[in-house]
């Protein structure tokens, strides 16, 4: 495609996706979107994120419903919602019909019945309910359970592993506006997961416990019939929104952390077609992907590293373990030492993994043969005297939370995460921006006072823990598990990616590496199989790569709180170098943003936006470009600005 779309500027992909429809009754209102609810409200008020009936396959990918037979009828009180829907693949489906009834007494019922007449294979098939975290977490909660039983507890402040509530029929709370929320549940057995484990800006009540053995399999001829009942009552305490958002540089924070990026051995050799334009990006190391089950070897190492040597960056050694006991785990170890020293000791940074991390164990699951943590970490450091040990996690902060490391024996927790493990449309993956303080709080009690590291993250995911693989998108769609995601491409991506970093680097990390030099995760364009639509005609640069770039460039940089809201409409970061303060600004939403710079120095001011993305991806400097004096900005959707001040 050698057409720029606005959709490709803003999204990587001219993907289709009709508008969420507003229901409203009263003073109840939701989102239709997909056949599912998202965003109910009281008076303006949020009180529940969603409550969606979804349909998952054995990797716990959601299927996209095809809906029919779509019936709306809406007054003054009421709103009625009816249709069929079809889930599945080609070797199996799912049919499904649902009602959904909103009275302006505050009652909301969405009752879901389906079947197959060829069976099923599943891991989740049923209702979900998802409760929005900001000013949730920490707050009382009842729970009513299958039996009768009730007890008061609290949403969980702190990230909770494992599954905070359990054998639940209902759960009753009250908003941060004043309002009573009773959210019951029939047809099942359901119970809650913390999803800020995954950066989910929720808490998600769920059908069939997940001690049950899954997948499981629903066979032909019988029925998955489950109601959902919301009551809300009480009055909302909701406040005026809207107008400016005001800048001002405020605390102190510390220095930037370094920024790195991502490298997997069959990346290599096309990241060096691109090493120009990488190397004006600048990063300050490089996060060395090992794993011999790849076939990766000494030959793969020194492709890597002659990148790394390439871009002035330090190598960093991400290595996957094979073995599972303390003996072979070490000896394995061992060997790998052997080769860095022959090859000239190049690493200063060491993680290390056991491959069973690498996949999820699920909370009440017997974990799989792995060498023991402490004695894993003891090997590497004899292996690789005198540098730095890292260990934790490849995959999520889910796994690191379930499975703490001894940190006496480690130098740095490292961690990764991707917004779109559970869904994968644009609000929900910038939602995610939500979690991000949670996840700092927990991180660094897992911490417990040693450096903690994140990434390689990116939107798409690298592996899938919970599954064979990442999806495939060959349609260049947003879906869950997506291993290349269009958005990568956009502005989009770039202004997830700042947030990213802003949100961590703020929070406290040692360091941060987002996505890859090249390929699904990169910065810059680059020969693939995989669709690049505009790119693949034009080449050039994606948005993110400015991002980077300029973020790179502070590395070491007082930087100043900005106090953003981590659901507000813009994210950013602030920079203080000598006289000059330097702020990076994302609008992270699809419509326009006011910005007023509250700074009596001239200002200097480079956008990059959709009327200028295909003259930023044919120059490396395009954020070098600074406009004069421009204390008030519009930025359109997904812009990023670079604002100077000072000088």
């Amino acid at each position: 495609m050698s057409h720029l779309s606005r959709s490709i500027a803003l999204y990587g992909t001219d993907e289709e996706i009709p508008p969420p429809r507003l229901l409203r009754a009263g003073k109840l209102s939701a989102e239709l979107e997909a056949g599912n609810l998202r965003y109910i409200r009281w008076q303006g008020e949020e009180v529940l994120r969603a409550v969606s009936f979804i349909v998952r396959d054995k990797d716990w990918g959601t299927y996209n419903p095809e809906i029919s037979d779509l019936q709306v009828t809406e007054d003054s009180e009421s709103f009625t919602v009816t249709l069929r829907a079809v889930a599945g693949d080609s070797a199996q489906r799912f049919s499904y019909d649902a009602r959904i009834e909103g009275r302006a007494d505050g009652t909301l019922t969405f009752h879901g019945r389906g079947r197959t007449h060829g069976g099923f294979l599943t891991n989740r098939t049923g209702f979900v309910i998802l409760h929005p975290i900001e000013g949730i977490a920490g707050a009382p909660v009842t729970i009513e359970h299958t039996g009768g039983e009730i007890n008061e507890t609290v949403f969980p402040e702190i990230i909770d592993p494992v599954q905070p509530m359990m054998d639940l029929r209902a759960l009753t709370h009250n908003t941060p506006g004043g309002l009573t929320v009773r959210t019951l549940m029939d047809g099942d057995t359901f119970e809650m997961e913390d999803q800020r484990n995954w950066t989910d800006a929720s808490y998600k009540t769920y059908v069939r416990p997940l001690a049950l053995p899954w997948p499981y399999r629903i066979e032909p001829g019988e029925e998955i019939d489950q109601t959902i009942t919301v009551t809300v009552s009480g009055a909302a305490r909701t406040g005026a929104a809207g107008g400016s958002v005001s800048l001002r540089a405020g605390a102190a924070l510390g220095p930037t952390p370094p920024l790195g990026l991502g490298l997997r051995p069959e990346d290599a050799r096309t990241a060096q077609e691109a090493v120009a334009s990488l190397r004006d990006l600048n990063p300050a190391y490089l996060v060395l992907h090992h794993d011999p089950r790849a076939g990766h070897d000494r030959a793969s190492l020194e492709s890597m590293l002659e990148m790394a040597r390439a871009l002035g960056a330090d190598p960093w050694l991400e290595a996957v373990i094979t073995a599972t006991d303390d003996a072979g785990a070490a000896e394995e170890i061992s060997a790998l030492g052997q080769t860095a020293h022959d090859l000239g000791d190049p690493f200063g940074t060491v993680l290390v993994s056991p491959a069973p991390d690498l996949k999820c164990t699920l909370p009440g699951s017997v974990w799989p043969d792995a060498p023991e943590a402490a004695a894993l970490y003891d090997a590497t450091r004899r292996a690789f005297p005198g540098v730095r040990i890292g260990g934790g996690m490849f995959s999520y902060f889910t796994e690191l939370n379930r499975k703490r490391p001894p940190v006496q024996h480690l130098d740095l927790v490292s961690f990764t995460t991707s917004p779109m493990v559970h869904a994968g449309d644009d609000r929900s993956v910038m939602e995610t921006r939500e979690a991000h303080p949670a996840i700092i709080k927990s991180v660094a009690q897992i911490a417990e006072g040693a450096l903690w590291t994140v990434g390689p993250s990116a939107i798409g995911i690298r592996d899938n823990p919970y599954g064979a693989a990442a999806k495939d998108n060959p349609d260049n769609i947003r879906q869950a598990m997506n291993w290349n995601d269009p958005r990568q491409r956009s502005l989009l991506g770039a202004a997830w990616n700042l947030g990213y970093f802003a949100d961590f680097a703020t929070g406290g990390a040692a360091a941060v590496a987002l996505g890859a030099c090249i390929g699904p995760f990169g910065a810059v364009s680059a020969a693939s199989d995989f669709p690049r639509p505009w790119f693949e005609a034009h080449g050039g640069v994606y948005p993110v790569f400015h991002v980077l770039r300029g973020l790179a460039r502070l590395n070491g940089a007082e930087m100043q709180a900005l106090d953003l809201p981590a659901s507000g409409a813009l994210a950013g970061f602030a920079a203080r170098q000598g006289a000059a303060t330097e702020y990076w600004i994302a609008n992270m939403g699809p419509t326009q943003v006011e910005v007023v710079v509250a700074a009596a120095n001239a200002l200097g001011v480079a956008i990059l936006d959709a009327d200028c993305f295909a003259e930023a991806a044919a120059s490396l400097d395009h954020m070098d470009r600074l406009s004069d004096n421009q204390s008030a900005l519009t930025l359109d959707a997904f812009a990023i600005a670079r604002i100077r001040t000072g000088d």
